[in-house]
């Protein structure tokens, strides 16, 4: 494919779309701020910091630490940089995004606006729907190294766009779909990894897996019921972008999130838990963001997942506490 994409983003998930483009792409922008890391991937193929057993074809290659340099480079433009640090990153340009088509491979909301991260391009740097898609699993980046069998959902307006990175993100080992939903994909993927720290907490403190399967039946009909009343459109909840992304985020033992709570639930408080794993949970920011926006609807939906984990991370509710009484709320 003779088309050129801009990975914006150093970690775990951008090093698995890089592995997948440059096997398609015949040139593709690597962004990330760390000059070291850029020096050791040129001199070794490895990513020193994340999923370092992958092996990078640098001959493909256009690694830089210069975001503008990397929006230039393209007209797709992938971010997949924690949703925590992107106003931040992409107050670095000098260059409009207006004629981009960009695509988020970020799995929360922007904190500081409250929006998810289409939102946030369309309303803040004016970038029209139609130019905006979201990679939406259910795939984590360790499988996607191990090239195990995974599973994209590539959203879009533009059904053109859609299929063009459907076709990048395309391999043997990844199959692809596309879709229309992407207001409704990119908050069930924000909303999966806080149904995942839940599913962490209630492993915490030690519930088992009869618990598990109630939470996650519970779960999969509160993101519907918050979906259908954010954007209301005919869409298969059980479909993989959905349910199979909230299972694999719950379940898998490379969750993030899972991990997250699971600490939580064991009495760890917030801070020494980012402290000790030393990498971003998306779904603590987003718990905080999508109990607000659920809380200022002028009727709000019925979450007492979302609800719980809000109280015991930023009300400071003993978690064993809130999750007894969620039991109380679940069928």
């Amino acid at each position: 494919m003779e088309t050129k994409i801009s990975v914006i983003g150093g970690g775990s998930w951008a090093t698995a779309l890089v592995k997948i483009l440059t096997a398609n792409i015949d040139q593709v922008c690597w962004y990330m701020r760390n000059e070291q890391s850029i020096e050791h991937i040129k001199a070794t193929k490895h990513n020193p910091n994340y999923l370092s057993d992958v092996h990078l074809n640098i001959n493909k290659l256009h690694l830089t630490s210069h975001l503008d340099e990397a929006i230039a480079f393209s007209d797709y433009i992938i971010f997949c940089i924690p949703s925590a640090f992107l106003s931040d990153e992409v107050s670095k340009l000098t260059l409009p995004l207006t004629d981009k088509t960009i695509f988020s491979a970020i799995k929360g909301i922007e904190p500081k606006s409250g929006l998810i991260v289409g939102e946030y391009f369309n309303k803040i740097h004016h970038v029209p729907y139609a130019q905006i898609g979201i990679i939406a699993g259910p795939c984590h980046a360790e499988e996607v190294a191990l090239e195990r069998l995974s599973y994209l959902t590539i959203a879009c307006l533009d059904e053109g766009k859609a299929r063009f990175m459907a076709e990048a993100m395309s391999r043997h080992y990844v199959k692809t779909k596309i879709s229309d939903d992407v207001i409704g994909i990119e908050y069930a993927a924000m909303l999966k990894n806080i149904y995942a720290l839940a599913a962490g907490i209630a492993h915490g403190l030690g519930y088992g897996d009869n618990f598990q399967s109630v939470l996650m039946s519970n779960a999969i009909r509160e993101m519907r019921r918050y979906i259908k009343h954010i954007y209301k459109i005919k869409r298969n909840i059980n479909n993989s972008a959905y349910l199979g992304d909230l299972l694999v985020t719950s379940y898998s033992l490379f969750s993030r999130n899972r991990m997250f709570g699971t600490m939580i639930g064991k009495g760890y408080t917030v801070k020494s838990t980012m402290a000790e794993m030393n990498m971003v949970a998306e779904g603590y920011y987003a718990t905080k963001s999508a109990y607000l926006i659920n809380k200022n609807q002028e009727k709000p939906s019925r979450t007492p997942i979302l609800d719980a984990v809000y109280k015991v991370l930023y009300e400071g509710k003993r978690a064993k506490t809130e999750f007894a009484e969620l039991t109380a709320e679940l069928d």
